[in-house]
């Protein structure tokens, strides 16, 4: 049953509650047949606005109508977060999937594992569409436009208590109102900038303590934004399921969020100056996903003695395994997920014994110790990763990352014959692993970030029949001039390439070649590359689909 989608400024956004509340003092009798603003519920089809058998929209409306009820509802709700191509995480949408209960158990089943094939299914009809790397998605134009309706419609839907879920973009302090107590709000999403990082306070903690009380019935609450601090009225939200603090001023969690017994998604990534979970966290005994970092360093954040009680996650990410925590991790083998920053020599083994337990496990995330030594151009010092020798892969591990410096490239890795992705960043290799890495069997996704430092790689680099399943591929090097030559034969499935690498100024000859090759990217693109691609080398790039870079010299590349 579809969503009703009303955007409004939020500098208007009191006005409109206020709309609705004077509606619904106006509906003494109100009519037994409503539309529905969540997807709960039956709703004839006939209610969705028709752009009539002659237009261009016509066959997306068709292609709405004939999905299966579950996949609209999803499809509903994803366009209230990704209206206008936002670019979403597959695992967030996942995470917000299960909070809104959108996803139906089945024996056997894992729900994520259920969600994510509601998204892949969405995807195959070209409602969804795949960003760059395949980790994000975005709603295909013609479906996101589907409900707008005019404001009076809206307002006269939700005055009949039908469940609303509101997204907030852009204003300030002033411009949001904190009475929600006419509406039956499920969702609130507040994002201070649309489509760029917030820089600014948003909303103070007390007007934050003030709404609070008027969302009682609230599921997800996703705070994409500078916010103050978040007060202890969060603790009255008790039928929350989803919270997200990103890209917060936060430096503390207020011991009443261990009132929120029914959350299942805590993210706290780039969290302020947050260091600490408080020890009430251990009451939330239904979270599934803690997501977390500080802004300072996108450093890690310490976890209470204790942790390892939450048997039903699914996601830990952003954890410091020091004091304890890596035997603690050992009782949580029913983990999917695991990200572990700034590990150290004095806990690694007891770390990698405990993942080694992890039989579930299908993603790995190991970083050393970063710091920033000048933060205005992203200079980073990182140090070693602990050893990693001995270390046996869980059965199911598919995605692998390693961030920080590697003395030997890890045997281990060439035998992952399930592994799809793999991230190597800052591990500076004297040899590229790339001969190795060419035969893992079902290895899609390859990001190497500052693996090795080369001025140039030529065939060798892939060998033909190499990477035969390799679809996106992420190079970045700050001492890579050029890259000679492919071989006909490699990298016969490669759809996305991207390079961030500053003194770039050849690609390679046979880049023509890969005929499956979509987009591209060049990070910055190199005076001297443009002039090459603008004439005699331009028969490279002829057959790629999309050009993406962005050019620091004051004559952009215009020709794409």
């Amino acid at each position: 049953m579809p969503f009703i989608n009303f955007t409004s400024k939020a500098e208007d956004t009191a006005s409109l509650i206020a709309d609705i509340s004077r509606r619904k003092s106006e509906l003494l009798n109100p009519s037994s047949s409503r539309i529905q603003v969540d997807g709960e519920g039956k709703t004839p089809l006939a209610s969705i606005p028709k752009k009539g058998t002659d237009s261009p929209l016509a066959t997306f409306e068709l292609n709405y109508r004939n999905l299966p009820d579950y996949l609209r509802c999803c499809l509903d709700y994803i366009c209230v977060y990704g209206k206008g191509g936002y670019s979403m995480e597959k695992r967030k949408l996942v995470w917000l999937l299960l909070a809104k209960g959108l996803v139906q158990p089945k024996p056997g089943d894992i729900m994520e594992d259920l969600a994510e094939k509601i998204i892949e299914e969405l995807a195959g009809f070209g409602m969804l569409q795949d960003v760059d790397d395949r980790s994000c998605v975005k709603v295909s134009a013609p479906y996101w436009g589907f409900f707008k309706v005019e404001k009076q419609t809206f307002v006269n839907a939700v005055s009949e208590n039908s469940p609303v879920h509101l997204v907030v973009h852009g204003g300030s302090d002033k411009d949001i109102p904190t009475n929600f107590h006419d509406i039956l709000l499920q969702s609130l999403f507040f994002m201070a900038t649309e489509h760029s990082f917030p820089t600014r306070t948003f909303l103070s903690g007390a007007n934050l303590g003030a709404m609070f009380s008027g969302l009682k019935f609230l599921l997800v609450l996703d705070m994409d934004g500078k916010i103050e601090y978040l007060p202890n009225e969060v603790g009255d939200l008790v039928h929350l399921r989803y919270l997200s603090l990103e890209n917060s001023d936060i430096c503390e969690l207020p011991a009443s969020i261990g009132n929120l017994k029914k959350l299942q998604t805590l993210n706290l990534r780039m969290c302020g100056d947050l260091k600490k979970l408080p020890n009430e966290v251990l009451n939330m005994q239904q979270l599934r996903h803690i997501e977390m970092s500080s802004c300072n360093d996108d450093g890690e954040i310490r976890v209470p003695s204790g942790i390892g009680m939450l048997t039903n996650l699914h996601t830990f990410c952003g954890l410091y395994a020091g004091d304890g925590i890596a035997q603690e991790l050992s009782s949580l083998t029913q983990l999917r997920e695991l990200g572990v920053k700034r590990v150290y020599d004095d806990h690694a083994d007891e770390l990698l014994r405990s993942v080694m337990k992890m039989v579930d496990l299908v993603s790995l995330s190991l970083e050393a110790e970063t710091t920033w030594i000048d933060e205005d151009d992203n200079s980073r010092k990182t140090s070693f990763l602990p050893s990693l020798e001995g270390f046996l892969p869980p059965p199911l591990l598919h995605e692998l990352h390693l961030d920080g410096r590697l003395v030997v490239f890890p045997e281990w890795i060439a035998s992952m014959g399930n592994l799809t992705r793999l991230n190597l960043s800052f591990s500076y290799l004297s040899d590229s692993p790339t001969p190795v890495l060419q035969f893992l069997p079902k290895l899609k996704h390859l990001n190497m970030c500052h693996a090795c430092n080369f001025s140039y790689i030529g065939k060798e680099f892939c060998p033909a029949g190499g990477f035969q399943q390799l679809e996106t591929f992420t190079l970045a090097c700050d001492s890579l001039v050029g890259w000679t030559e492919i071989e006909n034969g490699a990298f016969p499935s490669l759809k996305y390439l991207r390079f961030d690498c500053p003194k770039l100024k050849l690609l390679p000859e046979g880049l023509q070649n890969l005929s499956k090759l979509q987009k591209l990217g060049l990070y910055p693109l190199h005076h001297d590359l443009q002039r090459r691609l603008n004439g005699r080398e331009k028969y490279k790039i002829e057959h790629i689909v999309t050009l993406s870079y962005f050019h620091p010299f004051p004559n952009p590349w215009s020709d794409e």
